[in-house]
């Protein structure tokens, strides 16, 4: 339903004065789950670079266990950055309050299977009725 000139209006006042006010846009992009995620997935990028830098300097003066740490580093942070883009793409990501949430799935139950069983409960209901 479009908005009436009166309402487009007063949302543009609104938009203007919640633009001016800086401390407002922090806050807002502050609890914002995907600035979050981009600034995990930088720290990660990092880390990772971090890690490869030590395997290099391991192998050059011939020292394994400076690689192997370095390695186990890299491996590391590639977790975290999967995890984290993988969290972020979820779809029960949300902003309440001001801080995010996941919503767990009731016990017992992992995301996939409630998922799947909603998905068998579904064709369960929607099947012909003739098939009994």
């Amino acid at each position: 339903m479009p908005l009436s000139e009166h309402e487009q209006r007063l949302f543009e006042q609104i938009e203007r004065s919640l633009a001016e006010d800086p401390k407002f846009a922090s806050a807002v992009r502050a609890s914002d789950p995907r600035f979050h995620t981009r600034r995990r997935l930088l720290v990660a990028a990092g880390v990772i670079i971090i890690g490869l830098a030590l395997v290099v300097y391991g192998a050059v003066i011939k020292t394994p266990p400076l690689a192997v740490a370095g390695f186990v580093v890299m491996l590391a942070s590639a977790a975290f950055a999967v995890q984290s883009h993988r969290r972020a793409q979820s779809p029960d990501l949300h902003v309440v309050g001001g801080t995010t949430s996941r919503r767990r799935p009731r016990a017992g139950r992992t995301g996939r299977r409630s998922s799947l069983l909603d998905r068998l409960e579904d064709r369960w209901r929607q099947r012909p009725e003739g098939h009994r």
